[in-house]
């Protein structure tokens, strides 16, 4: 678990505005706050994976689309 013992996956994500599901469309703002909790650790990148079906060069290449945008360190990903 990546985010603290006090605080849910629901919580987390409504905290960084995530999608509940991978059933949504998927905008390069959306992306980026996916990204932007995993760095932060508010969700684990294997969570991330499960919850919005992303395989691990997918995230990758969301992880490229951010960093040219925001300047932020990348290629952080838990062992899955």
């Amino acid at each position: 678990m990546a985010y603290p013992r006090d605080i849910s996956i629901a919580d987390a994500i409504k905290r960084y505005g995530l999608p509940r599901s991978h059933r949504v469309h998927w905008s390069a703002s959306r992306k980026a706050d996916v990204v932007r909790a995993v760095h932060d650790r508010a969700i684990s990148f294997h969570e991330a994976r499960e919850r919005y079906l992303l395989s691990r060069s997918e995230f990758e290449e969301w992880e490229r689309e951010y960093s040219r945008s925001a300047p932020v360190r990348t290629e952080y990903l838990e062992s899955a």
